[in-house]
């Protein structure tokens, strides 16, 4: 019998196979059903979605004229009584001055500033009490001229404030010079029994004068420490057996920024990121927008020639940010600096280290270190008291650690100067403060020269050494509790909010009751001045930053912190709504703000009444857009971002009404019966600070 062929199956093993090529094929067929199944159950939901997605868009169309007119109508009823209430506030401030009749000019005059200036100029007054009280007034007129110089309009008319203002500042300055003067002339009266010098400190509120006279000429003195001024300062040999006085003179305010900012300027162009400040025409996205600023906060109503966004199906509708060929538009108004226009902007030359009054800032105030040739003293002869009177006045002494070489030899090398400042109590240094010297040539700050920089956290000190004697500030980056962790703004009751930051250093939390803002900190060191303490928002906004606490941006502040990207139209529109409603909801940030894209904005909310923290699973996430807003499905835990709305919600034009869809009636009559200097005082936070785009 022959065998079988190898290779060749058997039967059972025929069968095998065939039953399980059956078996593949039922299951592919399976697959391929289920997978069929799949596709058209999802291209049902698709044109389920996509059919309601149009109904509720249709819906919103129908309804927007009129949610666009009650959005309108409530902005224009709140702007109108903030500038009522403004404009009776400016009337009494005036006649208050008026009935004062303390002598004071007024800074708007300019006839009335100069005739002041000169009169104070030829005043004889020497004796440092009388001085500084001379000084405070004239400190306070200083303070209104930047307020004046922060509103005008006029170029010509600024530059007469500028003109004024570095005159009287200019003028303040001589005046200390004077009174040091003064003081040094008599020195030999003032005599320490331990030392043999003359050493004093003279303090006021905006000053504190160190003065030491060089009258025992020791070779091996070594330093000289104001301990009630927590300054100290170190001389080299030469100096410690010449006939000479040394001065430290702290100002808690700072004229030399203000005067280098005014120096040192050129033509900036912000950026379409930041909110406008002047006339323009910017490039948003695919559309060119054509802004012209108003006044009115109530009026944020532009013309937009915009592609529709992907899930529209309206060829041209108008957003929250037009009506009704409104003309005027009116953004947040950046934080701005009280000298020049805000398009202007410090030219910076980093390899000279000339320090960039944008990215940093004094803290602190100016400490002015001279020495002076020590005056004649004194003379007492047969009853008589002589002083020798020089026409030139006090004489600055000259010193350079580095002396130029004579008759072609290399330079000699002189020790330097050296400095110890404790931080002054009343500012807060986040960072390590960095040491900027005043470049009277150049009239800037400058971080070179600086040698021998030793910091003490644990004391609050940093001591340092420099080849001349020179003005100093302690210096800080000017943003750098920027940018955000996150934020809250949550209702205290009516008319009531509190509005946390946590920033990249220190958490910031600020209460605001009616037009009032209090802060407060869990840290009290350097702000015990300020928290507490109720004031007006643009006051804390100005006590914040000077005492370096800045949370408050302005249209440069996106070149020195990241930030995220988005239509300042749209962003303007949110905090203004966001005001309205501050009174029954709680807003806080969202990780999916900086996954939305550039025209949108994410952020989650809540009703809330009462003043206690609100609780994790009362958040929801809203998306505002140009076109309209919508509830969003996903939660902040959500794998993925995705911009489906909320089940059973619906699409509205103004964001506003698409939170009253949810709230109660209680709360919907809260926010209808809020303040308008509460309203005003929250959307002013917001604009200063815009959390939506840099956290």
């Amino acid at each position: 019998m022959p065998q079988k062929k190898a290779g060749k199956l058997s039967k059972a093993q025929r069968a095998k196979r065939q039953q399980e090529e059956e078996e593949r094929r039922l299951r592919e067929e399976e697959e391929a059903r289920i997978r069929t199944e799949r596709e058209e159950q999802e291209r049902v939901e698709r044109e389920t979605k996509h059919k309601e997605v149009e109904r509720l868009e249709l819906k919103d169309l129908e309804r927007r004229e009129a949610e666009l007119k009650e959005l309108h109508h409530l902005l224009e009823e709140n702007h109108t009584a903030v500038t009522k209430w403004k404009t009776e506030a400016e009337e009494r401030a005036e006649w208050e001055r008026y009935m004062r009749c303390d002598g004071a000019p007024d800074p708007v005059v300019q006839k009335e500033m100069n005739a002041y200036m000169s009169l104070w100029r030829d005043d004889p007054e020497v004796n440092i009490t009388l001085v500084l009280q001379q000084c405070n007034l004239a400190l306070q007129l200083v303070d209104e001229l930047e307020d004046l110089l922060k509103d005008v309009t006029d170029p010509q008319e600024g530059q007469k404030y500028q003109e004024v203002l570095i005159n009287l500042q200019e003028l303040i300055h001589s005046k200390h010079h004077l009174a040091t003067e003064e003081i040094l002339k008599s020195a030999s009266e003032n005599v320490s029994t331990e030392t043999g010098n003359m050493q004093t400190v003279i303090k006021d509120d905006n000053i504190t004068l160190c003065l030491w006279a060089n009258l025992n000429k020791i070779p091996r003195f070594k330093s000289v420490s104001f301990s009630e001024a927590g300054l100290s300062f170190e001389l080299p040999k030469q100096l410690a057996v010449s006939d000479i006085a040394v001065r430290i003179l702290h100002t808690r305010y700072d004229h030399l920024s203000s005067l280098a900012k005014m120096t040192h300027l050129r033509t900036h162009t912000p950026s379409n990121r930041v909110y406008p400040a002047m006339q323009s025409t910017q490039r948003l996205g695919e559309r060119e927008v054509r802004m012209h600023i108003s006044q009115s906060a109530a009026s944020l109503w532009s013309r937009r020639n915009s592609p529709e966004p992907e899930d529209s199906q309206v060829s041209h509708v108008q957003t929250q940010m037009e009506a009704l060929d409104v003309t005027s538009l009116s953004v947040c108004s950046p934080v701005r600096d009280p000298i020049g226009p805000p398009e202007e902007h410090t030219v910076i030359n980093p390899v000279a280290q000339v320090v960039d009054l944008m990215e940093y800032r004094p803290l602190g105030g100016v400490f002015y270190y001279d020495a002076f040739h020590l005056p004649p003293q004194i003379q007492y002869a047969h009853g008589w008291k002589f002083v020798q009177v020089l026409r030139t006045g006090m004489q600055v002494f000259s010193y350079q650690a580095e002396k130029s070489g004579l008759d072609g030899h290399e330079a000699l090398p002189c020790p330097l100067v050296g400095v110890s400042v404790t931080l002054p109590d009343y500012v807060v240094f986040l960072e390590a403060p960095q040491v900027a010297r005043w470049d009277a040539a150049g009239k800037q700050w400058r971080m070179d020269g600086i040698t021998n920089i030793s910091y003490d956290e644990s004391e609050a000190k940093i001591s340092f050494k420099m080849d001349s004697f020179q003005a100093f500030a302690l210096m800080q980056k000017t943003y750098a509790n920027l940018p955000f962790q996150s934020w809250e703004l949550r209702p205290l009751g009516q008319d009531s909010a509190l509005y946390t930051v946590n920033g990249a250093f220190m958490n910031i939390s600020i209460t605001i009751q009616d037009n009032k803002c209090m802060l407060q900190s869990e840290q009290e060191g350097g702000l015990s001045h300020l928290i507490g303490k109720w004031m007006s928002g643009s006051d804390l906004q100005k006590a914040m930053v000077d005492a370096g606490v800045n949370i408050f941006v302005n249209e440069y502040t996106h070149k020195y912190v990241s930030s995220t990207a988005k239509d300042p139209l749209t962003e303007h529109a949110a905090y203004e709504q966001m005001a309205l409603f501050s009174s029954a909801c709680a807003f806080s940030w969202s990780k999916w703000n900086a996954k939305c894209g550039a025209e949108h904005l994410v952020m989650q909310v809540c009703e809330h009444h009462d003043p206690s923290p609100v609780p994790k699973d009362s958040w929801s996430l809203y998306l505002l857009g140009a076109q309209r807003s919508r509830k969003l499905a996903i939660t902040e835990t959500s794998e993925a971002f995705s911009p489906d709305h909320y089940p059973g919600s619906e699409f509205h034009s103004t964001f506003i009404h698409l939170l009253q869809d949810t709230m109660s009636p209680s709360g919907v009559a809260r926010t209808r019966n809020s303040h308008h200097l509460f309203v005003d005082t929250v959307q002013s936070l917001l604009c200063a600070t815009r959390p939506l785009m840099y956290s």
